[in-house]
């Protein structure tokens, strides 16, 4: 606005909107619908193209049998078939859904996501989460020396602190990635996460974008 002189409003981000006119999801419907237990859920968004899901997932599905107390839920792009997913599967505590990310994130305690828009929407649903992410190594150093930011998640850049644990690269482990996991269903740790969850909306001004941008436009018609 100064640098331009030109008069600019902030009506906030729809994505508050389209997460609060949603319609309750029942857990016990949800689990029997899918074929679910009744432990608690560990929500896995690898991603959407194969090879990162591919890389990801490998990781990932290595928190399955550490975690026995909970049911590890894979969230099935729409991009990739149900078939390609059933490859990775080879224990009896991971499910798929497809095509249901919200609904699953409605109802799951923690969350392992790799970096995107994911992060924002997981944080949105008051989702405790872990964000991963493991690219190309030679492609990776040459876009970090290209963006020169502090973190790589929306959350952590909205916010600009470290709200959720970013594991980039090297740092995502099997050893790392259990350590954190483990923290984040700690009842101390989601409650300062929580916090930060409502500053984030907070930050991106609430609900009501959609109404703030009508508003504006009849104000200024």
């Amino acid at each position: 606005k100064d640098k331009h002189d030109y008069p600019v409003h902030f009506v906030g981000h729809p994505l508050l909107d389209a997460i609060a006119s949603r319609k309750p999801v029942d857990p016990s419907k949800f689990a029997k619908e899918h074929g679910l237990n009744d432990k608690p859920i560990v929500a896995l968004l690898p991603g959407s193209r194969k090879q990162e899901i591919t890389k990801m997932l490998s990781v990932m599905l290595k928190m399955a049998p550490k975690f026995p107390d909970h049911q590890f839920v894979i969230a099935g792009a729409p991009s990739q078939e149900r078939s390609f997913y059933k490859t990775f599967l080879n224990d009896e505590n991971v499910a798929i859904v497809e095509n249901l990310t919200y609904d699953l994130l409605s109802v799951s305690a923690a969350a392992l996501v790799t970096s995107g828009t994911a992060t924002l929407e997981t944080a949105l649903f008051k989702v405790p989460e872990v964000v991963c992410y493991k690219g190309n190594e030679i492609s990776y150093q040459i876009g970090k020396r290209l963006v020169n930011v502090k973190y790589i998640s929306l959350v952590n850049l909205i916010l600009d602190k470290e709200v959720v644990t970013e594991l980039i690269q090297d740092e995502f482990n099997e050893t790392n990635l259990e350590n954190e996991l483990f923290k984040i269903l700690d009842h101390k740790e989601r409650e300062i996460m929580f916090d930060h969850y409502y500053q984030l909306e907070q930050v991106l001004g609430g609900k009501g974008a959609s109404d703030n941008t009508a508003k504006l436009i009849i104000k200024n018609s």
